[in-house]
């Protein structure tokens, strides 16, 4: 196999986060570039340009092999910015995880405190669930999209503020990870925090990129 996957971490993490992914991706026979980006000191837009370099290197590496991309939480959001106007030749599939691509109740919440302002910075204020701002920054999909949430939370707090009976994984809601375009979505039983940890993600991440789609 000749193809590259590009792994985008969440925000307020490290590429770290995604080493056991990384990891795993790499025993299945991919060459691996796992991206890491000041999350919290850049809007999204800026860090489309600060991640660019390492692309566009991965992208080369590649050479006539196809280049795949995993974004887990904001990450996602990082890849539907990047790719509206750096679309890599050979693009394969992208695979977001917990992406909160309608917005996070979360973010809407916190938004004004202080403290969420000086730890997740501009990027963090662009999670908010009115995401009509966003529009021209993202762009439509018109590539192979396959969406992985999760429905496990372990945060009461966070859950009453996105709604007791809504399924999420205790930082976004399973309706908020959708996109229109996307090939296929599945729901796995799994918190936001660990999604990148958990093995039954890494085996349905990897089951799109193969075939395009999650296993039944």
């Amino acid at each position: 196999m000749n193809d590259t996957v590009i792994l985008f971490h969440g925000i307020a993490r490290t590429k770290k986060s995604m080493e056991k992914l990384a990891a795993f991706l790499s025993g299945k026979g991919y060459r691996v570039a796992n991206v890491g980006y000041p999350s919290t000191r850049f809007s999204i837009g800026d860090l489309v340009d600060i991640v660019r370099p390492q692309i566009d290197a991965a992208v080369k590496e590649a050479g006539d092999g196809r280049v795949h991309f995993i974004g887990y939480s904001m990450g996602g959001l990082l890849i539907r910015a990047f790719l509206r106007n750096h679309r890599p030749p050979k693009l394969g599939r992208v695979v977001m995880v917990g992406t909160p691509n309608n917005g996070s109740q979360i973010a809407d919440f916190l938004k004004t405190w202080p403290l969420y302002r000086k730890f997740y910075g501009p990027a963090g204020q662009q999670l908010i669930t009115d995401q009509t701002a966003m529009t021209k920054l993202f762009g439509t999909v018109d590539y192979e999209l396959g969406i992985i949430a999760g429905n496990r939370t372990i945060d009461p707090v966070s859950s009453l503020i996105i709604g007791l009976r809504i399924p999420n994984d205790g930082k976004v809601s399973v309706e908020s990870t959708r996109l229109d375009g996307a090939a296929a979505h599945i729901v796995i039983p799994a918190n936001h925090t660990f999604l990148p940890v958990n093995k039954i993600m890494w085996r349905q991440a990897l089951s799109f990129l193969q075939d395009g789609r999650f296993a039944s």
